[in-house]
């Protein structure tokens, strides 16, 4: 791999996962810039807190690729061993964060101000510029794990690497467990369909048409069924309580009882960013970047061919996944959800967002056969990002109320 850049920072990041992200350098360089800022640059939490709570979070995935890399980087700084027999050896101030752990890693959309208020209030409390330190560390490592999965990484053995200069010039391509990588279409219909489709795509809708499409697609998400969960590993099961917990099908959730969330009324670039930054210092430009440069960035092609305008496919991700949460933007047709998203990579989508670590090769194989390698990489960093920038509104939101 040659180096463009040379003169770049040294920044520090998991071999696996930047060998795979360097299709993408201009992503590449924003991932390393905030993760090495909220791991290891200055901020209100100690280093030994940050690597513990990457372990919390990747804990309710059973992500033991980014646990056991963790915990070697706990201990080279200092870490108490103690700590890595379980939660019950850790501070009180670091079990009182659990909970909004568990919430946001599975049902971001139940985080209330009551959760703020239990960590920033009475003994062991939080400070606001802790708890938005810590709500960055856990969303950051609950979406990281859907990468993880999402690229066949979790059995991988994780190792810390130098990365010096994050422009890359691709000589040789990584190697992703269970993809294989189709430049050339077979001869059944392939993406063809959805090419046409994006070119078609250009009625206005109503509003209340807008709202209509999204009920629907809120109700095919009870059809997108996953394989049954597995049983602890070993390296995770000190780190986990309560590990039936998790993401609830619109079917089986009470939305009657709670908000709805609309976007139009709490959203990133008008509410989130300045809050964040309010919490902690300078994180809101990093984050900014890291989420426009994975919803941006485009190279006008699809399964090969060239001169295409991605722009509705990657709007019809971002969206459905803001969907999967229960999270509505007025201003998008979802029409371009179920004209352009096929089930199979709805299916793929919703598990790597909600429950990564129930991902099998079948599902990421057929959902994503028909993308070039590059286009699948890409893919799986747009479920990542916009899982993180969907958890972290509704953390905000609890924060907002809670600070009125």
């Amino acid at each position: 791999m040659d180096h463009v850049i040379s003169n770049a920072n040294t920044v520090y990041g998991l071999d696996h996962v930047t060998n795979i992200m360097k299709f993408h350098s201009t992503y590449l360089e924003t991932f390393l810039s905030l993760q090495e800022f909220i791991i290891y640059g200055e901020g209100p939490l100690p280093i030994q807190y940050r690597h513990y709570i990457a372990i919390m979070a990747a804990g309710r995935h059973k992500c033991t690729y980014l646990i056991n890399f963790h915990k070697k980087q706990f201990l080279e700084h200092n870490g108490d061993p103690s700590w890595l027999i379980g939660l019950t050896h850790v501070p009180r101030k670091l079990r009182n964060l659990y909970e909004i752990n568990k919430i946001l890693a599975h049902r971001p959309w139940l985080v209330t101000k009551e959760d703020i208020k239990k960590v920033v209030k009475g003994p062991n409390s939080w400070s606001m510029s802790d708890l938005g330190h810590a709500i960055i560390l856990l969303v950051h490592f609950h979406s990281l794990c859907s990468f993880v999965y999402a690229c066949n990484l979790n059995d991988e053995i994780p190792r810390a690497v130098k990365v010096t200069g994050v422009y890359f010039r691709r000589r040789s391509k990584p190697c992703l467990r269970g993809y294989a990588d189709e430049s050339v279409i077979s001869d059944d219909e392939g993406l063809e369909p959805i090419v046409e489709r994006m070119k078609k795509l250009s009625e206005p809708a109503t509003e209340q048409e807008r709202i209509q499409r999204y009920e629907l697609v809120q109700s095919q998400l009870c059809d997108s069924d996953t394989s049954a969960d597995n049983g602890l590993d070993p390296d995770v099961k000190p780190f986990i309580e309560d590990s039936g917990y998790s993401y609830l099908d619109c079917s089986r959730r009470q939305f009657a009882q709670q908000s709805s969330f609309i976007l139009q009324e709490f959203s990133w670039d008008h509410h989130g960013y300045s809050l964040i930054n309010r919490l902690f210092n300078d994180i809101g430009l990093l984050l900014d970047k890291k989420f426009k440069t994975a919803y941006n960035m485009t190279y006008y092609t699809m399964g090969g061919r060239p001169h295409i305008d991605t722009s509705r496919f990657r709007r019809a991700i971002w969206n459905y996944i803001y969907c999967i949460y229960g999270m509505r933007n007025d201003d998008y047709d979802y029409e371009d959800v179920t004209q352009l998203l096929r089930s199979q990579l709805r299916v793929f989508v919703k598990t790597a967002t909600c429950y990564p670590e129930r991902l099998n090769k079948t599902t990421t194989e057929n959902a994503l056969k028909h993308f070039d390698l590059s286009e699948k990489i890409h893919i799986n960093l747009m479920i990542m990002e916009a899982r993180m920038q969907a958890e972290l509104l509704f953390a905000l939101r609890a924060v907002m109320n809670y600070m009125l």
